[in-house]
């Protein structure tokens, strides 16, 4: 009952806005001018034209053939459609990405539901909802681009992953591929997870063997007078290294203490259990490195990750993008990171062990000044182009002065200090670090700075947040609100023109 009533909700703002958009825009704007006559050419059957200014795979245009597919019927009964193609319209189209929006909050909700098993379906359709009004998947759910598709498809890879349906979750994963290709990055995550979670399940049964065993054999190097130290040393060791991290599993204790341990123990308890389960994972997670031997071929064939314009999307570090992520997610999150209750959490693990703690903070500042100098990439769309938001924040608020970039790497710092604090409630440090390398591998070769690439790791990111508060996701629900309406507003009412190209230009994120 909770997923009906959820998508009854989904749909109470998807239906109406979804028109409105159609009415208001009904030609094709920004990429669109490249999706929408794509797709159109696959319903005339003409698979083998490619606009070359596409940079991402299919994968939406054949989601799309499918749903008109599924529309065609009715629609040729009550005489609205002549043919298959006559059904590609800019409108038409752009509904497949309100169906999956649809569909994404049942996702979201499942995955709220396996990783937080004790909240009430109420809470966890509170969550779902939230979720699916934050700004840049809701806005681009009314436009015919690849956002929605991939955030739905990575995160049912995930779904299924958590529930131990690896091979049908690399299913998911090799079509995710397709849709938009650096979702490879999110394949590799949620296998090295997968890894993770079963690696520490196993290692928790032989741990309490090996407890055992310990237990037995000092009893009878105490009768007999043999030495086991060595032996038994080995064993201790191990049993600490998994104790360390079990209660860091989904629906375990995470204020236990334990979650504060070492990387080094967590990596140690891990690299065991691999040994002694390298062939069962092996067969489970095979389907994976399928996937990505497949990704790796595509890349050698194309000569690029990205199919079309090349130049203008090579492959460039951009170090900066990292921070810049992190900021944008802490504003995103602002009613649960700006309270009394994570102020003190955040002193107290400053005060408990200052000198490593300002040596830590000390080491991250440096490398986020370095990142600002030396790899802060101005890319020429975004210098060119007035339509984007971050056109507006990069040059009122970064390039406001050549002091400003440097000043807000504190707050960068910051921002990432209270986010690992925030998962190192209810995770453990090797998946932390799992994640942090798997946004890093997404956004740091991207030289265009575009708020829709956070998406993923964003919602990843909450999904894992261990809070229980409802009045802070309420907050939070309502400043999303607060700025669809206003990016809605502007987009739609909002039109403006420029004098070097004719057509009506409107603000976008």
């Amino acid at each position: 009952m909770g997923k009906i009533a959820l998508a009854a909700i989904v749909s109470s703002w998807v239906v109406p806005i979804t028109i409105m958009v159609n009415r208001i825009v009904p030609e094709p704007y920004m990429d669109e001018i490249f999706h929408i006559p794509q797709a159109q050419q696959y319903c005339k059957g003409n698979f083998g034209y490619w606009d070359p200014m596409i940079t991402t795979p299919p994968g939406l245009y054949y989601l799309s053939l499918a749903h008109v597919a599924s529309l065609f019927p009715g629609f040729s009964c009550v005489e609205a459609a002549s043919s298959f193609s006559d059904m590609c319209s800019a409108a038409i189209l752009r509904s497949i990405n309100g169906v999956l929006a649809i569909i994404c909050s049942i996702i979201l909700y499942d995955i709220i539901s396996h990783l937080k098993p004790t909240l009430d379906d109420r809470k966890a359709m509170l969550r779902a909802v939230v979720l699916s009004l934050y700004p840049l998947h809701w806005f681009f759910t009314f436009l015919y681009y690849t956002d929605v598709a991939s955030v739905t498809a990575v995160l049912a890879m995930y779904l299924a992953s958590l529930k131990k349906n690896y091979w049908f979750s690399a299913l998911i994963g090799a079509f995710a591929v397709v849709i938009r290709q650096t979702n490879i990055i999110w394949v590799l995550f949620v296998a090295c997870t997968g890894i993770i979670d079963i690696s520490l399940t196993h290692g928790k049964g032989n741990a309490r063997t090996a407890e055992s065993d310990v237990s037995i054999k000092d009893g009878l190097a105490y009768a007999t007078g043999t030495s086991t130290v060595g032996l038994n040393l080995r064993k201790r060791k191990f049993v600490k290294s998994v104790d360390t991290v079990e209660h860091s599993l989904p629906g375990t204790d995470a204020s236990s203490p334990s979650v504060s341990s070492g990387l080094v123990d967590e990596i140690w308890a891990i690299l065991l259990t691999l040994w002694h389960m390298k062939w069962e994972l092996l067969i489970s997670f095979s389907p994976f490195l399928m996937v990505v031997v497949a990704f790796l071929s595509f890349v050698y064939w194309n000569g690029s990750v990205v199919l079309g314009a090349k130049e203008a999307h090579a492959v460039t570090p951009h170090f900066a993008q990292i921070l810049y992520f992190s900021l944008v997610s802490l504003l995103a999150q602002a009613p649960m990171h700006f309270t009394i209750t994570q102020a003190v959490d955040l002193f107290e693990l400053f005060w408990k062990r200052r000198p490593l703690r300002f040596f830590q903070i000390f080491l991250a500042s440096i490398v986020g000044l370095l990142s600002v100098h030396f790899f802060s990439v101005a890319h020429p769309y975004l210098l060119a182009d007035n339509r984007h938001y971050p056109f507006y924040l990069w040059r009122k608020v970064i390039m406001a002065h050549w002091s400003i970039k440097y000043i807000l790497v504190p707050i960068y710092v910051f921002s990432w200090l209270s986010i690992i604090h925030m998962l190192g409630k209810c995770r453990n440090k090797i998946w932390i670090l799992a994640y942090f390398l798997a946004t890093a591998a997404v956004l740091v070769p991207t030289p265009l700075i575009e708020f829709r690439y956070y998406t993923i790791p964003f919602y990843i990111m909450m999904l894992h947040y261990n809070n229980r508060d409802d009045q802070s996701w309420l907050l939070t629900g309502m400043l999303y609100i607060g700025v669809n309406i206003f990016t809605m507003m502007n987009f739609l009412f909002r039109p403006f023109h420029w004098d070097h190209e004719p057509g009506i230009q409107r603000f976008i994120w």
